[in-house]
């Protein structure tokens, strides 16, 4: 059924975390395709024509973004509290955080009178889960429980820092959320200054809740780079070996004219063994393996792949040496690993008569 937004009540609403970059995807689904999933309510019973609204807050506040006056939804025949806990068991697709899981649980223990028993039979957990998430709502301030519902502070960076710091000291713990929410910090930036907090005396620590980002800003300046990783330095070690070759490019030409043919000799075995070494570098770099592998039968008797040759050649136009094609001392070492069949051979051209005896020899043979 199609219902205005007048008709609805959004009481539960506070029960959601608002998750903006969610809600603009959201916006431009909506824009582009129109309201593809109706929204849940239940009916009033003591309001005729009234509706409170289960699920699909989000759809509803970006319809009234895009200037609609209704929205369809779907009325599920039933009361507030067992539309609220079908309505949580439904949405696999999307977890709650830790702080709705706790708002829910506060509000059918306070509203509609649940034990501890029978929410955790409820939401299938242990009674000691029920107890700690009611504590985790006891125990954060209002105030940045409404930061996390408005969406200024991602849950996640509330249960593992702010709960924390709200064990020890509901002031900081207020001042450490305003931080968080003013400067947009991401979760390393609040680990560092949840970590440094923890770490201070009780004056360090209103110093650096009074300027976080000039804290986060000072100790990035004296925190040394991290380590270098082992593909960053072999990359950094090859940009050394390039920019060597081409410095002893530029100088080749005036070194080259003072040197007699023994000194040439000597270059050229120089370049030979370091491009030599080069090639043997790129040939431990790991190469993707190819789908069909040829016979070594059909090669043995010469049969031709086409499809599958032009597939190696382009495979092996890639893999060539970094300084260009190979040396002839590579090329010689590469012939006497790898020998061709004897049959596959060219031979000298023998002459006619040889070769008319042969075929006498031939057919003589048993």
């Amino acid at each position: 059924m199609r219902l205005e937004f007048h008709q609805l009540d959004r009481r539960w609403e506070h029960l959601r975390v608002r998750r903006p970059d969610r809600e603009r995807r959201l916006l431009a689904s909506l824009a582009a395709l129109g309201q593809q999933r109706p929204i849940v309510v239940v009916a009033l019973a003591d309001q005729p024509d009234r509706y409170l609204v289960i699920d699909g807050f989000k759809r509803m506040a970006a319809l009234e973004q895009l200037g609609r006056d209704t929205v369809e939804a779907v009325v599920w025949p039933m009361g507030e509290a067992e539309a609220l806990l079908l309505d949580r068991a439904l949405r696999s697709a999307e977890r709650d955080t830790a702080l709705e899981e706790g708002w829910l649980l506060a509000e059918l223990e306070q509203r509609f009178g649940y034990g501890l028993e029978e929410l955790a039979r409820q939401f299938d957990r242990s009674v000691s889960w029920v107890s700690r998430r009611l504590a985790l709502v006891e125990l954060l301030p209002e105030a940045v429980q409404q930061q996390v519902r408005n969406g200024q502070i991602t849950a996640h960076l509330a249960m593992k820092f702010l709960v924390p710091v709200a064990r020890v000291n509901l002031e900081d713990c207020q001042r450490m959320a305003e931080a968080f929410a003013r400067h947009k910090f991401h979760t390393r930036q609040a680990g560092r200054l949840y970590t440094a907090w923890r770490n201070a005396t009780l004056a360090m620590r209103q110093r650096i809740l009074q300027q976080p980002e000039l804290f986060l800003k000072a100790q990035r300046q004296v925190e040394p780079p991290p380590p270098a990783t082992p593909a960053e330095e072999l990359l950094r070690d090859l940009d050394m070996v390039q920019a060597i070759a081409e410095r002893a490019g530029r100088r080749l030409a005036r070194a080259a004219e003072g040197m007699d043919r023994d000194g040439h000799e000597e270059l050229r075995r120089k370049i030979e063994r370091a491009r030599d070494q080069l090639g043997r570098l790129a040939e431990r770099i790991p190469r993707e393996e190819e789908h069909v592998e040829p016979s070594p039968t059909d090669d043995y008797f010469g049969v031709e792949h086409s499809g599958d040759q032009q597939t190696r050649n382009s495979a092996a136009a890639g893999c060539l040496p970094l300084f260009g094609a190979q040396s002839p001392a590579r090329q010689r070492r590469a012939g006497s690993r790898v020998a061709p069949p004897r049959e596959s051979r060219t031979l000298p051209l023998p002459d006619p008569g040889a070769f008319t005896h042969l075929q006498g020899e031939s057919r003589a043979s048993p």
